[in-house]
This record gives structure tokens, sequence and C-alpha cells, in this order.
């Protein structure tokens, strides 16, 4: 087969997600030619983003100021600093990145955001709520902002961007190209190469084939490597699992399509990229197995309120402040001690009914439909909302039954449950239910749920009012069994403020930028250890908008 001839363009952005649609955006709109690729099917433009719930952070929005929200740029830099707990030479540009992201999330990025036609659910969610002290992990006020229309609310004003471009011959867009090496020429990065794919009818997120077809080769005066991170590829996961988590499950769950598998960070660093923080990672520990799978372990996260009792595989309750929503690692670091690879909750009804919203688009018609009826039929409507139910109905990880006997034994029925002691789950609940029968408690999570609901949005929709697990209007009860669930990579190619891939000597690879969570959103790791939520999608947009601008203004 005679070698293809080489495509030519001023700036090549390799991966599609929302950090790709970012740069090549910026890029064309400062008047450069761009292409786009990646190894998918066009219908998966938009890449994780699409799938995802659509939550931002932003600090002192107008949005939190109508809920009585007191944010500030000092306390969100408080609030990012203790929990990043940056620590290590390797932190100088995370550190440099997420004071300018900050910066970033109290200035423009809302107004940036309105002015593509984004607009946000008017309650503020409060995710990562720390429990510590002041000055530990954890977002001291709700800064989780939902865009009306979720992940794909979020995706669309790019997408039409992108496809605008296309139009007007600004942007070429080439899906099945998968790229298998940057270029060089005399030190420089100049394009790609590698493999086209066969073509393939498979929906959006599930695998294609991978049949060879042909080969291809991009000339670019710059390329932005935005091909996300590593939580579809499990060995790679597990290869880097850090030891302060413990050991890697056995058994996971997987929240992202099987294309995320770090193959381009191995790419960048062939041509002299150098990755950082790569044992930094983001994974949750609410994880459930998807009724309609989509792709291999396809999992869901449960979004959970802070009513639930959490037990661990053997039914012991798990330690303050580890309820849910409050600190994913260190909840995640507790439950890899235990030696087990699963947990569950227990609850009533009732708290399932207001606390429980699962994470992603496809789970939350009335946000990505912005259907207002739907909403409020669902939120503030009675019986769980029709996703949850269907998982109640359908979903292999929950149990419901009328009283604690039956479900203990449900419980039990499920792989892993004959590790439950009946005896300590019952000891569990029955003491926490004592607890709630005064204003007065000694229960942590009590005492938080309670001020918790001292917040309007979280009283209005998001926690239950106080009860009895055990109580019998409060019923059925059910039971979670939970799995991690792999989602995201904190750490990635180091980059300068500019987006620039930065070598080992600390000077940048010329030719070559690098955004999203293949750059740890900014620096090879501007979250450090931890994450304060909404931050993700957040990192995509800033670090692809800076490295779009920076890439086109280099030429």
């Amino acid at each position: 087969m005679a070698a293809p001839a080489p495509v030519s363009t001023d700036v090549l952005v390799i991966g599609w997600g929302l950090s790709g649609l970012v740069a090549a955006t910026e890029a064309a709109a400062a008047g450069r030619s761009v292409v786009l690729v990646d190894q998918e099917s066009r219908v998966n433009l938009g890449g994780q983003a699409w799938w995802s719930f659509g939550g931002l952070f932003l600090v002192d929005s107008p949005e939190q100021r109508r809920m009585g929200i007191r944010d500030s740029a000092a306390l969100a830099e408080q609030d990012w600093f203790a929990t990043a707990g940056f620590d290590r030479a390797e932190d100088a540009w995370p550190r440099r990145w997420a004071e300018a992201y900050l910066h970033f999330a109290h200035g423009e990025k809302r107004a940036w955001l309105r002015a593509k036609g984004v607009r946000f659910f008017p309650v503020v969610g409060w995710a990562e709520r720390g429990g510590y002290t002041a000055t530990g992990p954890g977002n001291s006020v709700p800064r989780f902002h939902i865009v009306w229309g979720t992940g794909p609310g979020v995706v669309a004003p790019f997408q039409a961007a992108v496809d605008e471009g296309e139009g007007l011959g600004h942007i070429t867009i080439l899906p099945r190209h998968r790229v298998r090496a940057l270029t060089m020429q005399d030190g420089v990065v100049v394009g790609a190469e590698g493999e086209v794919l066969a073509a393939d009818d498979a929906v959006r997120g599930a695998a294609g084939t991978q049949e060879v077809v042909g080969d291809f080769r991009i000339h670019a005066g710059a390329t932005i490597v935005t091909s996300g991170g590593i939580g579809g590829n499990h060995d790679l996961v597990r290869a880097r699992w850090p030891e302060r988590l413990g050991a890697p499950p056995e058994r996971m769950l997987t929240g992202v399509p099987a294309y995320v598998d770090g193959a381009m960070l191995g790419t960048a660093e062939r041509a002299g990229a150098r990755l950082v923080n790569g044992d930094r990672m983001w994974h949750y520990v609410e994880g459930i197995r998807n009724h309609s799978p989509v792709w291999a372990d396809h999992g869901i996260r449960i979004l959970p309120g802070p009513s639930s009792l959490w037990l661990d595989a053997t039914g012991r309750r798990l330690p303050v402040p580890l309820f849910p929503g409050f600190d994913t690692l260190g909840t995640l670091a507790h439950l890899r001690a235990t030696g087990h690879d699963h947990s569950w909750f227990v609850l009533s009804s009732r708290i399932v009914e207001k606390e429980f919203t699962l994470s992603g688009s496809e789970q939350n018609p009335d946000l990505t439909g912005k259907d207002l009826p739907l909403l409020v039929r669902s939120r503030l409507g009675k019986g769980a909302a029709g996703p949850v139910q269907a998982f109640l109905d359908r979903g292999a990880d929950f149990v419901v039954r009328n009283d604690l006997d039956a479900l203990i034994d449900g419980m039990r029925v499920l792989p892993g449950g004959d590790l439950l002691d009946g005896t300590q789950v019952r000891a569990e609940v029955e003491a926490r239910d004592r607890e709630v029968a005064n204003d007065f408690t000694k229960d942590a999570q009590i005492a938080m749920l309670r001020s918790s609901r001292a917040y309007r949005g979280d009283r209005l929709v998001r926690t239950a009012a106080p009860h009895r697990i055990l109580d019998p209007a409060a019923g059925p009860l059910i039971a979670v069994k939970l799995h991690v669930l792999t989602r995201k990579s904190l750490g990635g190619i180091e980059t300068d403020l500019q987006g620039r891939a930065l070598g080992h000597d600390g000077a940048p690879v010329a030719g070559l930028y690098a955004a999203g969570e293949a750059s740890g959103f900014g620096g090879g790791g501007m979250h450090g250890y931890r994450a304060l939520e909404g931050t993700f999608l957040g990192g995509c947009l800033f670090s692809g908008r800076i490295a779009g601008r920076a890439a086109a203004a280099a030429l």
C-alpha cells in the first residue's frame, strides 16, 4: 500500500473530548486551520464530557449568593490547597495551574460560558464536604453548579462551533484515526501518524471494530494532545495504583468507555514529554452495576445525600467523617484497608426518594432534556425518580425488603454477602436510629445531617428529614452493594501555563501542547491528591482554552 499524502494544518488536536473541542474552536477562532482527529466514530464527539452530570466549580457566583452561600476567592483557595496537599517537586507547575484556575473560576468562567448559551440549575450542590477541620480537605460551602442540559449542555456550544468551523472549511474532522506516533523533525513535534480504522455503527460509548484499513500522516505547526486519561484501562490503573490507597481491587467497575486507555500518554512520552504524578487518581466508591450496560463492566455512580448508613463488607459502620458525599479518596483508602472490594449502603425508601441521584447525563433525563415539568415531578414529587426506580427494580446491586431480617438475608445472597455479620448490621442500624430520637446526639453523621439541612438547597432537593431508618412509615428498607468505580487520572503530561508540554529538562517540547485529563487538567496535576468535584469539566474547559489560544499564537 502506497503511503498516503500527508495532510497539512496549522494546529492538530488529538482527541475530541471537551478539552479537544475547546482547543480546536479557540485555535480556529484565532484564524488558524485545525485538524481534529480521534480513534472513535463521530457519534462519540464530546468524549467523556457528554456522559457527565455536568457539574462545574464556580466561586462566589450569583447562584451561590441567591442560595445564601457566602463564598470568596480566599475560602476557595484555602479549600483547594488543603485538599490538593501539594508536597512534591513535581507540584511546581500544578500549583501555578491551581492558582490560575481558581482565578478563572472566580472570574470570567461563568460569563464566558453564559456568552456561549450555558445556563445553570439554580440549586448549587455541595460535594466533597470534607468533615475535618477548616484546614482539612473538602468544600467549605456548596460550589457544584449543575449545567442545565448536564454534560451534553456543556459540550453543545463547542460542538456547534466545531461544526460551524467544519462547514466554513476552517476545521477538518477525521474520525477513526488512531495516532500511533508523534512525528519529529530536528527535535520539533511536527504532527502525527497512525492508523485509519474501519468505519462502524457502534452506539456512543460502545467498543468499535479495531480493523485497520489504512495509514495516515498529518503535518502540523502545533500539536495538542487532548486524549484523556486511563480510567478505561484497568491494567494501567492497577499498575499506577499507589500504596497509600491500599491494594488495588481485584474487581472494579468502569466509569468511562474503553477508549479512555491512556495510550497517547505513552506516545507523548516517547516524543519527549514528561509524565508526572501518575500515582494520583480519582476513583469512586459508590459504583453500581448498570442494568443496561453500554461498555464492559459499565458502572454508574450514586451521588449520595448525607443520610445513608455506610457499612463495610462485614457490616461495620465506616468511621467519622467517612459519610456519603464527604471524602471520596479517604473512604476509598479506608475500604481498601478492609481487604474487601465492596461495601454497603443501608437506608429507607424515604432517603432514596430524596437523596439518590445517579451520575451521568443519561441517568438524569429531566436536567439533560431541560424538562422543567419532569424535573419538578422527579425531584420534588413522591417516590424515587424514574432512573433510580429502574435500578431499584432491575439493578443487580439493590435489595428491597420490608424488615431488617429480610434485608440482611437479601444482602447475604449477593456475591460477597456471606461476609456480613447480621448481628453487627442490626446493631449499627438500631444504634443509629436511637440517636435520631432527640435533638441532641453524639452521632457525627446525624449532626452533619442536621447541619446540612440548614442550607436550603439541601433541604429542598437533596437531604431527607432525619428519621429512623427502621420507621415503617419510611419503608421499605433498601440495601445497595457498592463497588469501586474507575474514573479520572489526576496526573499526566507536565505543562507550563501556556499548555506547552515540558520535557525532562523542564524546557518545552517544541511544537507540542497538552490539555484536559491528559495534562492532569493542567500542569500535570492541578488537583494534587484530591479533587473538589465540578473541577474536571472545568479543568478541560480551562486548559483546552489556554492550549488552543497559545498554539495559535505561537504560529
